[in-house]
């Protein structure tokens, strides 16, 4: 039975509404004129708030949402200026080429991309007009309800035979009433909240918020990407030195067998030098078991075929002009203003400022009541909080800088000490020529000579991982 009472009412506000419809043609009405009825414990509906005929004229524009730019440079000179970026080979990346193919084969920025596109097709004002028009369908709902309940009360009161055909069996019934009548206030309720946060510009803000996010969040994983790519080049160097390591120790077990058959040295001493080539040999093959693990990393980051073999180039050199184009308070404000670390950091801050007021102007500011004593200390607190996350922030910040500097001139200390190097080689080719050393020597002078080299790739390499850093800092506020 109360099942079929319900339908009738639906069915009777259902007819209201239709009957209503002729109206609107002609008008627009505020939503919270059509809604102005009595309550179904017979009150007055409480009007609601500004009503959106009247707010529509004042829909706050879009917000455009802050998207994240391209490759990481600074105000200066770029890490690739006026260089021309050619396509891979098959098998091979290069530097510059990271970020590119990472934007376009890499299956989690991709999605994210996807992500911030739904958001920023977002059509506010056609949303704005579509919110408009289930506010007037539901307030005219709750009208025509409200008139169909009270149509429904009157006949339950009548006697049985002078009830209209059909409803004799009606039962009004005030519990379902009033429960369906709720749910279309709350109904009403949660389509104003979206109909005020367009008209307030709130979910514009909100959407950009959340895409500038999604974009920090696709900058940080494309700047892991080329970090993995300077690491695995810096562990190419390693494999390299480990080689050259091994040549040398080969050379020497050699020898020491030799000196072995001539009784020169005993068993033992030569089965310590094989003892410590076998354990460089274990240790060469980690890490190249290391290098090819990354590589795979590497392949699927960027949307190449899994192979763990893809061969990379070297690393871009950073100029002398970009080093100095680096200004540490100019780049430290460049970095604050792009960094979401510190914009999320504000944002709570204000949320924590705004909760403050609302309990202080609750407890009138009234420093003998301990809820407002805990209210106060809470936005220090959020302050506290605030400020440091700020200094550590400036504080990696300055850090990097610091590093940038100390590799800059590690870099030139390992220069010196190749020239230095070179020339010693040079004298041992001429020794050997003499008839001065052996030929064991001038392969030692030649592998010392190989590992200064590698020594300022090394250190070229680390100023260049350190600098990109710096770099995507200054552009994008990204330390981690």
């Amino acid at each position: 039975m109360r099942q079929r009472i319900t339908a009738l009412l639906l069915a009777l506000a259902v007819l209201a509404s239709v009957c209503a419809v002729s109206a609107l043609a002609e008008e627009r009405p505020a939503p919270a004129e059509t809604a102005q009825a009595e309550s179904p414990e017979g009150e007055d509906r409480p009007a609601s708030p500004e009503t959106p005929a009247e707010a529509a004229p004042e829909a706050a524009p879009e917000t455009a949402p802050e998207t994240a730019a391209g490759a990481p440079s600074l105000a200066g000179p770029d890490l690739a200026e006026n260089v021309t970026i050619q396509p891979d080979p098959l098998g091979e990346v290069s530097f510059a080429n990271v970020e590119r193919r990472m934007r376009e084969g890499n299956l989690q920025l991709l999605a994210l991309e996807q992500s911030v596109l739904t958001i920023e097709d977002i059509d506010y004002d056609k949303l704005y007009d579509q919110l408009w028009h289930q506010l007037n369908e539901l307030a005219q709902a709750q009208w025509a309800y409200v008139r169909a309940g009270s149509m429904m009360r009157t006949i339950s009161n009548l006697p049985a035979g002078q009830r209209p055909p059909g409803m004799e069996d009606v039962e009004y019934s005030d519990y379902e009433y009033n429960t369906t009548f709720d749910q279309l206030d709350r109904a009403y309720d949660a389509v104003r909240d979206q109909f005020d946060a367009i008209k307030d510009g709130d979910m514009q803000k909100d959407n950009a918020d959340v895409v500038r996010q999604l974009n920090n969040l696709q900058d940080q994983i494309v700047m892991a990407g080329e970090s993995l790519y300077a690491a695995l080049t810096a562990m190419e160097g390693q494999e390299a030195g480990l080689g050259r390591q091994l040549e040398g120790l080969n050379r020497t077990v050699e020898e020491m067998e030799l000196r072995y058959q001539l009784g020169q040295i005993s068993a033992m001493q030569l089965l310590e030098a094989k003892s410590g080539r076998t354990a460089l040999e274990s240790g060469l093959a980690t890490l190249r078991m290391n290098i090819k693990t990354y590589k795979l990393q590497l392949e699927m980051l960027i949307g190449a075929e899994q192979t763990g073999e893809i061969s990379l180039g070297a690393l871009p050199e950073v100029t002398a002009e970009q080093l100095a184009e680096m200004d540490l308070a100019r780049d430290l404000a460049a970095a604050k203003e792009k960094s979401y670390e510190l914009y999320n950091a504000e944002k709570t801050l204000e949320d924590a400022r705004d909760q403050y007021k609302e309990d202080a102007d609750y407890w009138g500011y009234n420093e003998k009541r301990m809820e407002f004593r805990n209210a106060k200390r809470t936005w220090d607190a959020a302050q506290y909080t605030y400020n440091n996350t700020v200094q550590n922030y400036e504080l990696k910040f300055r850090t990097l800088y610091a590093q940038v500097k100390d590799y800059c001139q590690i870099w030139e200390a390992a220069k010196v000490s190749l020239a230095c190097e070179q020339a010693s080689c040079a004298a041992s080719e001429l020794k050997f020529q003499q008839g001065t050393i052996s030929r064991n020597a001038l392969l030692t002078a030649k592998d010392t000579l190989r590992e200064a080299e590698e020594k300022v790739r090394s250190a070229a390499g680390d100023l260049f991982s350190t600098y990109n850093t710096y770099s995507w800092a200054v552009q994008h506020g990204i330390l981690n």
